[in-house]
């Protein structure tokens, strides 16, 4: 798990293409909810680019707790809590949800 241990560690550098190497191309990425900016699926590079790109330019996110790394063969699930407020809006939102992750990402 320690390559998406460092995917989630290096959420926040902004070096785009060190995060896309730590993920495999077919990566899956789901955001639980409705009615915000990063809530669906995101498939693939380009999916994933796209949300985290979404995310520094319209959100303001903490995590307040770890998330928690379930590991079955070779797939992972992340389950964590995020905090933030909207830039737009700059209305409060907290979503708690899970990310699976492509068996690539799990080794």
């Amino acid at each position: 798990m320690s390559r998406l241990e460092g995917f989630l560690c290096s959420n926040g550098s902004g070096d785009k293409q060190r995060l896309l190497s730590l993920v495999a191309e077919d990566i899956e990425w789901i955001v639980p909810g409705e009615d915000w900016p990063l809530a669906g699926t995101h498939r693939g590079h380009a999916g994933l680019a796209d949300v985290l790109q979404k995310a520094s330019e319209e959100l303001e996110m903490t995590y307040p707790e770890p998330p928690e790394f379930v590991a079955q063969g070779d797939r992972v699930l992340v389950v964590g809590v995020a905090t933030g407020k909207i830039k737009a809006t700059i209305g409060r939102s907290r979503t708690t949800g899970s990310s699976p992750s492509p068996p690539e990402t799990a080794r």
